[in-house]
């Protein structure tokens, strides 16, 4: 099976992040999760080219400033997806409503400590907080439930 091929951009302002609360598509696997904006790439994008365009088409806004953190894969059984993880803390125009979900600004903290999400989610938020420096992150779930994390090559 082919790997999928995403980006997700967790856009910074004033100690908040930018959340989706993931509550609108149907048959979303990540329904009522929060987590940053972002997508497939399209055919001949660039990991920047994907994340600026689906910033713009999930938020309205155009990134003006951001970094790429880290790559995350997932697996579960034959689905795999590699990720290109950003934090953006630049950006101009006004917020649009999302097809996805909900957008709401929100304490890092809390975006880490107490908003629902993908457990492995939370590592590599927490490894953002940290301003770690550029990882490789693989997260092996069954059955939506995390069964390993290996950071750098080292299980955590």
């Amino acid at each position: 099976m082919e790997p999928e091929l995403t980006t997700l951009c967790y856009i910074e302002k004033d100690g908040q992040y930018l959340m989706l609360h993931r509550t609108k598509k149907e048959n979303d696997p990540s329904k009522d999760l929060w987590m940053g904006v972002g997508g497939h790439f399209e055919q001949g994008e660039s990991p920047e080219e994907c994340v600026l365009r689906e910033v713009k088409e999930e938020t309205g806004l155009t990134l003006t400033s951001w970094r790429l953190c880290g790559i995350v894969t997932f697996s579960d059984g034959d689905w795999y997806e590699y990720m290109f993880l950003y934090t953006a803390d630049g950006f101009t125009g006004d917020l649009i409503e999302c097809i996805e979900g909900d957008l709401v600004w929100v304490d890092k903290e809390k975006a880490v400590n107490e908003l629902v999400s993908w457990e492995g989610d939370k590592i590599f938020l927490r490894l953002m907080q940290e301003q770690h420096p550029f990882f490789s992150l693989k997260l092996h779930y069954e059955k939506r439930q995390l069964q390993s994390a290996v950071l750098d090559g080292q299980p955590l």
